[in-house]
C-alpha cells in the first residue's frame, strides 16, 4: 500500500503501489513507511555505503580480472583526445555498474571526457512493446542520472554496428568500453565493432552482470550446478565486494554544453515490434523501482523464501528478474543486501544466493560456451538420443501454437500458468518448469516444443530473451544440467512432471481460480 501523512503525522492508506509482486500484495507489518520514503532511505543508504568504500573509482582497488581487452592495442593514443565511450547494452544502470566504473576510472586517469551511449535497435528477436517500454522508461532514468553527474548520455537509433563506429570516428573517441552478454546477437555486435573501429582505439569488455566474471569462473561449458558451484564459491571472496560510486565527471564541462535532449517519443515511434503485448502495471521500470522491489523482498518475503519459493499460491519470491534482465539493478547489489539478513534468515539467504549466483551464472556459462543454446543440437548426447528414440511416440493431444498461446488446453493448471505469463509478464518459477514440460508432451516433435516454449517465453515474459529463459526451456525439454530419469513415453529419460505432483506441492485449485484457468476439451 502507498501511504501519505495527515496533518497529525499519522499514515493514511491511499492506494496500492504498482511495484508489487504479481502474485499477491505484501502483507507484512514491517511496511510501516511510505513506498517513496522507503526508496529514498534505501538509495541514501546505498550511496553512503559506496562513499564509505571509496570517494571515487580512482581510489578503489579495481579488480582488473573483470576486464578483458578485445583489441590488439591496449594504450590510448595521444592522437585521439575525444574521450572514453561506454557502450551500455546489457547493464542499463548508472550505479553499481562495473563497466561504467571502469570507463570513468580510465577517463579520470587520462583526464578525458566520458560518454555513455545505448543503441536502440528497432526490432529485436521476439521483443514486444511490453519489453521496449520497460527498457525505454529505464533508460530515461539513466539519462536523468547521467545529466546530474555531468555525463552525456546518447541514445542512438539503430544497430550498434552502424552507430558506434561512426561516433568513435566523428568524435575521435580515445577508447571504448562495453559490457558483457553471452548471447549470440550480442557477441556478433561486439565482434563487428571490434573490426569496424579504428585499429588504434582500445576496445575493452567488462562483465558487469555476473558476480564472478564469466571468463574467471570457468573456461569451458560446465555440466551442471554441482560442477560450477565450487568454482564460483572459491572466488566470491575476491569479487563479492561493495561498489564505489560513479560521481560527477570533472572533464565533461565542454561536452555537456553541447548535449541535446533525447527525443523519447521519436525513439518509441521508431520501434518495429508487436504492439499488442503492452506493459504490465506491477513492475515499474528503472533503478529506483528495482530498489523498492528489493527492499520489499528483504522486509516482507525473504523470511519465507526458503520454505515457500516453490508454492505459486504464496508471495515468497523476489520478483527481481525483470530488472535483472534489463540490467536496471545489479545482481551483486541484491546479493549484498540480502546477505545482511543472513543472521535472521540463514536458509532463505542461502537459497536466494544459490539461485542468484550459481544457477544464474551457470546459465550464462551454458549460453557462452554452447553455440546451440536455443536448439536441440546443444543437448548432451544422452538427452538427444532419448528424445530421438521416442520421436514417434503418439502425442495425444497435440496442440498448435495458437492453442498454446490462447491457453486452450485440457489442463486448467497449464492454462492458468499461461494466462499469468500473458497478463503479468512473469510466470512463477516452479510452474515454468511444468509449463515447458507439458509443451514437450503435447507437441508433435521435441524441436517444435522447444521452439514454442522459447517463442512464448520471449514474447510475453519481461525476462524473455535471457540466458535463464533459454536454459530453463532446455532443462525442461532437453535435460540440460540434469540427469537421466526413469524412461517413459515421449520424455524418454528426461525428467517428467505431472498434475498430481503439483497437487502434492501446492493448492492447485487456488492458483487456477486466481487466473481463471479453464478446461478445454482436447480435439
Amino acid at each position: 500500500m502507498k501511504r501519505i501523512k495527515n496533518k497529525s503525522g499519522n499514515a493514511i492508506v491511499t492506494k496500492k503501489s504498482k511495484a508489487e509482486s504479481p502474485v499477491e500484495n505484501d502483507k507484512d507489518a514491517t511496511s510501516s513507511v511510505t513506498t517513496i520514503e522507503k526508496v529514498s532511505i534505501t538509495l541514501q543508504a546505498l550511496q553512503k555505503r559506496r562513499l564509505a568504500t571509496a570517494k571515487s573509482i580512482s581510489e578503489f582497488p579495481f579488480n582488473k580480472k573483470r576486464v578483458r581487452v578485445l583489441s590488439i592495442v591496449k594504450e590510448v593514443p595521444e592522437s585521439r583526445p575525444g574521450g572514453v565511450l561506454y557502450w551500455m547494452s546489457r547493464d542499463a544502470r548508472v550505479q553499481d555498474n562495473w563497466a561504467l566504473l571502469y570507463a570513468q576510472r580510465l577517463s579520470l586517469k587520462l583526464k578525458l571526457p566520458l560518454f555513455v551511449c545505448y543503441c536502440l535497435v528497432p526490432k529485436f528477436l521476439n521483443a514486444t512493446l511490453r519489453h521496449y517500454k520497460f527498457l525505454l522508461d529505464g533508460l530515461k532514468e539513466v539519462d536523468q542520472e547521467c545529466r546530474e553527474l555531468s555525463i552525456p548520455f546518447k541514445l542512438f537509433l539503430g544497430s550498434p554496428l552502424e552507430c558506434i563506429p561512426e561516433f568513435v570516428s566523428s568524435r575521435k573517441i580515445s577508447a571504448v568500453v562495453c559490457d558483457f552478454s553471452p548471447l549470440r546477437v550480442s557477441q556478433q555486435w561486439v565482434e563487428g565493432i571490434k573490426n569496424a573501429i579504428p585499429r588504434d582505439v582500445p576496445f575493452m569488455q567488462v562483465d558487469a552482470h555476473n558476480l564472478v566474471p564469466l571468463w574467471e569462473a570457468s573456461n569451458k561449458q560446465e555440466y551442471g550446478a554441482r560442477t560450477i558451484r565450487g568454482k564460483l564459491n572459491s572466488k566470491l571472496a575476491e569479487f563479492l565486494t561493495e561498489f564505489p560510486p560513479v560521481l560527477r565527471h570533472a572533464y565533461n564541462k565542454e561536452v555537456m554544453l553541447n548535449c541535446t535532449a533525447i527525443n523519447w517519443k521519436g525513439a518509441e515511434t521508431s520501434i518495429q515490434c508487436d504492439r499488442s503485448v503492452d506493459a504490465v502495471e506491477w513492475a515499474q521500470p528503472g533503478y529506483k523501482a528495482a530498489c523498492s522491489q528489493l527492499e520489499s523482498f528483504c522486509l516482507n518475503r525473504l523470511r519465507i523464501f526458503s520454505e515457500k519459493r516453490n508454492d505459486p499460491t504464496v508471495n515468497a519470491l523476489s520478483g527481481l528478474s525483470p530488472w535483472f534482465h534489463f540490467g536496471q539493478i545489479s545482481v551483486q547489489r541484491c546479493v549484498l543486501e540480502v546477505m545482511r539478513f543472513k543472521p535472521k534468515y540463514k536458509a532463505s539467504v542461502e537459497s536466494f544466493c544459490e539461485e542468484a549466483i550459481v544457477r544464474r551464472e551457470l546459465a550464462d556459462n551454458f549460453c557462452y560456451y554452447n553455440e546451440h543454446y536455443d536448439n536441440l543440437k546443444g543437448l548432451h548426447a544422452w538427452a538427444a538420443k532419448t528424445l530421438d528414440d521416442h520421436r514417434k511416440d503418439k502425442r495425444s493431444p497435440a496442440y498448435t501454437l495458437a492453442e498454446f498461446e490462447q491457453a486452450h488446453t485440457h489442463d486448467d493448471l497449464w492454462n492458468a500458468s499461461q494466462l499469468q505469463l500473458v497478463r503479468e509478464g512473469k510466470m512463477h518459477g516452479f510452474l515454468r518448469m511444468y509449463w515447458a514440460k507439458k509443451i514437450l508432451e503435447w507437441s508433435s516433435t521435441p524441436e517444435e516444443a522447444l521452439e514454442v516454449a522459447i517463442l512464448l517465453n520471449d514474447k510475453y515474459s519481461l525476462d524473455g530473451r535471457d540466458p535463464n529463459g533459454y536454459v530453463g526451456c532446455m532443462w525442461s525439454i532437453g535435460g540440460v544440467h540434469d540427469q537421466g530419469w526413469a524412461e517413459r513415453p515421449i520424455f524418454g529419460k528426461v525428467r517428467y512432471m505431472n498434475y498430481k505432483g503439483c497437487q502434492r506441492k501446492f493448492d492447485v485449485a487456488t492458483f487456477v481460480t486466481r487466473y481463471g484457468g479453464t478446461v478445454y476439451k482436447a480435439k
